[in-house]
């Protein structure tokens, strides 16, 4: 602890040494330690939130073939901006590429409007075409929809050239 150390002078008198006062730090430091390991071991660390995303089995796959009325591409672009089309790409316009946001489900609702005129509700199939200005929380947003919409199968790919040329005569 705190040590004062008194001189005995000659006379019999005692006086102070002037010597600093020195603190004895080791309990306290014990003490800080303790604090340390205690909330440690009681604080829960946030668990890190995880998506499933259902890969396909390694090996080669044979092309699958998607009848047009039972899939529906989605293009994510810029900014949070989804674009839908369900038409073949060889009849790609600029007025088949439809606009659609994810305020009040509306993702959802083409998602589900899609599936009830599909000819086969088991295999209709989701596309997912991120461009390349698209953000990461954009797709993510997707998938929650997905998820919502219990929508099973679905794809990820990439913007094809004719895509590319309509999603940037769109956001321009």
């Amino acid at each position: 602890m705190a040590e004062i150390q008194i001189k005995e002078q000659s006379n019999g008198k005692k006086t102070q040494n002037k010597k600093p006062i020195r603190v004895d730090m080791t309990p306290m430091v014990d003490l800080g330690f303790l604090l340390i390991t205690f909330f440690m071991f009681t604080t829960n660390f946030s668990k890190p939130n995880v998506m499933d995303v259902g890969l396909p089995a390694k090996g080669p796959h044979p092309p699958t073939d998607i009848n047009i009325k039972n899939q529906i591409t989605f293009i994510l672009g810029k900014d949070g901006r989804v674009f839908y089309y369900q038409d073949e790409k060889k009849n790609l316009n600029d007025k088949s590429l439809t606009e659609v946001s994810f305020d009040k489900f509306q993702v959802a609702k083409t998602i589900e409007a899609a599936k009830a005129n599909a000819i086969d509700e088991k295999k209709f199939t989701v596309i997912i075409k991120p461009a390349d200005d698209s953000q990461y929380k954009t797709m993510v947003d997707m998938l929650d929809e997905l998820a919502i919409t219990k929508s099973e199968r679905y794809g990820i790919s990439e913007l094809n050239d004719k895509e590319k040329e309509l999603y940037e005569s769109r956001i321009q």
